[in-house]
């Protein structure tokens, strides 16, 4: 028998769910200082997130998205980019976005119905939050391929689940990085659930790092409740891209700890098993017990960060209640440069709706 091809796929852990090592760590990341400033972030995450919740429970906010359980990929990824790359989000990405300058009180105004929120304070050439699941990503190879024919250094980088694994958007764009060696990193949020679809149910393949192989890409598999190989994954994709080796697809292994949005109810399609399990290797508290073994981290220090967390949110949200609600025309502002005539009429129908 001729083989045509043959693959691996390299999977990268270096923290246990009980916060032990189980392999040698990266040389960058030896030192457990170095990984404090992450950490107090992804606690800054999930507090901002708890709140979030909160609002859109007592009416003061829109349908949200929780990132609960995914607070070392994203702030991994975010910690991984350089601030003149393009970053090209999905709906759930805000410790990445954090990272990069967004403010949370975007965050809570796109969720509010406002899209002022979709104006980020971090980097300008970053993309709005994409909602129609991996249309980003060719957005992202869109970037890609202006940084390859200017002979630039920025990469781009997209997220999507694993659901979006499975559009034929991601597809397209794998496919293009790797037709023309694209600095693109294709990370898939694999949180186990495209809402209420299981990933056994979405594909046929082994892992989701390999549909990359297709396209010619490097592919990686990463826990991704371990921050730290999130950022060695991510370190791996980026010294790629930078270099002129092409793009990669990286699957960060994790799990949606809460409800697809506020207006899902997963227990509807989960087991309460299944959830508890999840819990057990959750990214915070794995990092935490290694930091405490380390002797660099402290019940008191969190205790005190936590305060602090509490403190900025509330300062942000704030800030959101305050922002002054557009009229009810603002809605067709954000559509077009030049609105065609049909909703140049349908502008005009609301605000004679209002009398005016």
């Amino acid at each position: 028998m001729t083989v045509a091809a043959t693959f691996e796929i390299e999977y990268l852990q270096y923290l246990g769910p009980d916060g032990k090592p189980v392999a040698e760590l990266p040389a960058a990341f030896r030192d457990p200082k170095a990984l404090l400033p992450l950490f107090k972030q992804m606690l800054f995450v999930r507090t901002f997130d708890s709140k979030a919740i909160a609002l859109q429970r007592t009416g003061k906010l829109g349908t949200y998205a929780s990132c609960l359980g995914h607070e070392a990929t994203h702030v991994g990824i975010g910690a991984s980019m350089q601030p003149d790359d393009v970053f090209a989000p999905s709906y759930r990405e805000y410790g990445a976005q954090f990272m990069r300058g967004v403010k949370p009180r975007e965050v809570l105004l796109y969720w509010g119905g406002d899209e002022r929120g979709n104006d980020f304070s971090g980097p300008k050439q970053d993309y709005a939050w994409c909602v129609p699941i991996s249309t980003q990503c060719l957005h992202a190879a869109g970037a890609a391929l202006k940084f390859k024919l200017m002979k630039q250094k920025q990469l781009a980088v997209a997220c999507c689940g694993d659901g979006g694994s499975s559009k034929t958007d991601f597809y397209a764009a794998l496919n293009s990085a790797g037709a023309y060696q694209l600095p693109l990193i294709l990370c898939v949020v694999n949180n186990g659930w495209a809402i209420s679809v299981p990933r056994s149910a979405q594909t046929g393949a082994q892992t989701l790092a390999q549909k990359g192989l297709a396209g010619g890409l490097h592919c990686l598999q990463v826990d991704g409740n371990d921050l730290i190989a999130v950022l060695e994954g991510m370190r791996r994709a980026s010294e790629r891209a930078r270099s002129g080796e092409g793009g990669s697809v990286i699957e960060f292994m994790t799990y949606r700890l809460h409800d697809h949005t506020t207006a899902d109810d997963a227990r509807r399609y989960r087991s309460e098993d299944e959830v508890k399990s999840a819990w057990t290797r959750e990214p915070i508290a794995r990092l935490r017990t290694y930091l405490t073994a380390q002797g660099v981290w402290s019940e008191a220090e969190e205790k005190a960060w936590a305060e602090e967390c509490g403190k900025q949110v509330d300062v942000e949200i704030n800030a959101y209640l305050e922002t002054p609600v557009q009229p009810v025309e603002a809605m067709f502002d954000y559509l077009y440069a030049d609105p065609p005539p049909d909703l140049l009429a349908q502008r005009a129908f609301a605000l004679a709706q209002e009398g005016r």
